[in-house]
């Protein structure tokens, strides 16, 4: 029997080529059920005993996931530590205020990982899963986390700039912004929702509390004592969401129309046409802003995700390989 030609050898490489990377490259809910099939009970020690020893781990995290994904995906570039000669995106100017604890809690996940399943999970799924169920923990609405991403091989400070809300930017700047990562007005208020966790720092918001005329004045009297050693002590925080601070719910939008948002950005956010009426919509009904804050954060936790050769599985969250 003759031999097949090359040519048809190089098309069937190619196509089992093809078909291994495609494997490689598609997410699924059970990504880790034959690699590492205690997946989850590590993941779920590890997040239930940060969250109880360190209450504020859920919403730092939350915060850490954004920081992640909304510059350049999900791609776990924001936990890289820099290096002399490399300035990473943990260091950039607006990351600075990150709190320890989400790094942390995803550093002793991963070595317990590393420990059962060596060179198999990577750091961008890790941070992920935490995220979403440590809003479920505080109350907040259960979404599928799709899983299979890569770690990214590079992070600079520099790819982020302009590139996440701040809290002086004007509405039309923060729309244009979600807009260029595709998410609309409605997903972007319902993300803005993650603000009925976690705190802010003083620095962010008591430059405006003379001037604002959107803040109650009560509210304003009590945020100037609360902040006024701020200059002296930067660390010094309130909670977003000072009815119930420590839970997941819809109080944050309630909260806007009396006065009592924290940031410039969430008086604009509830004053502003565009996006009023899906604030008065949540404040108004918590199951739809469960509902669409869970697709929010799905679509966020996919956004130009990097799969199969475009990534690597990190041995150390804060270093390429």
């Amino acid at each position: 029997m003759a031999p097949p030609p090359p040519s048809l050898l190089l098309v069937v490489l190619f196509l089992l080529s093809s078909t291994a990377l495609l494997s490689e490259s598609r997410l699924s809910l059970d990504y880790y059920s034959k690699t590492c099939p205690s997946f989850n009970k590590i993941m779920q020690e590890a997040i239930t005993d940060k969250q109880i020893n360190n209450p504020t781990t859920a919403a730092g995290t939350l915060r850490l996931l954004f920081h992640d994904c909304l510059p350049n995906g999900c791609d776990g570039s924001i936990l890289i530590s820099s290096t002399p000669f490399n300035k990473a995106e943990r260091d950039a100017d607006i990351n600075l205020s990150l709190p320890g604890d989400p790094f942390d809690l995803i550093v002793r996940a991963k070595t317990a990982l590393e420990l059962s399943c060596p060179n198999t999970v990577s750091c961008s799924d890790i941070l992920a899963v935490a995220t979403r169920d440590l809003v479920t923990m505080l109350g907040g609405p259960y979404y599928k986390v799709f899983l299979g991403r890569k770690d990214s091989r590079s992070s600079q400070a520099s790819s982020i700039e302009g590139k996440l809300p701040k809290p002086t930017m004007s509405m039309s700047q923060i729309i244009s912004l979600f807009a260029a990562s595709g998410f609309n007005v409605q997903e972007m208020v319902a993300l803005s929702g993650a603000h009925t966790i976690g705190f802010s720092h003083c620095k962010e918001f008591s430059s405006n509390l003379g001037n604002d005329t959107h803040y109650s004045p009560r509210f304003a009297q009590a945020l100037k004592q609360a902040c006024s050693g701020y200059p002296k002590n930067p660390t010094l925080s309130v909670f977003n969401d000072i009815m119930s601070p420590n839970k997941f719910d819809n109080l944050y939008y309630q909260n806007l129309p009396k006065g009592l948002g924290l940031l410039e950005s969430d008086h604009r956010l509830y004053n502003d046409p565009r996006t009023k009426p899906f604030v008065e919509l949540y404040a108004k009904d918590q199951n739809k802003f469960f509902r669409d804050f869970a697709r929010a954060m799905q679509k966020l936790s996919v956004y130009r995700i990097k799969t199969g050769r475009r990534g690597e599985i990190r041995r150390r969250c804060d270093a390429v390989n």
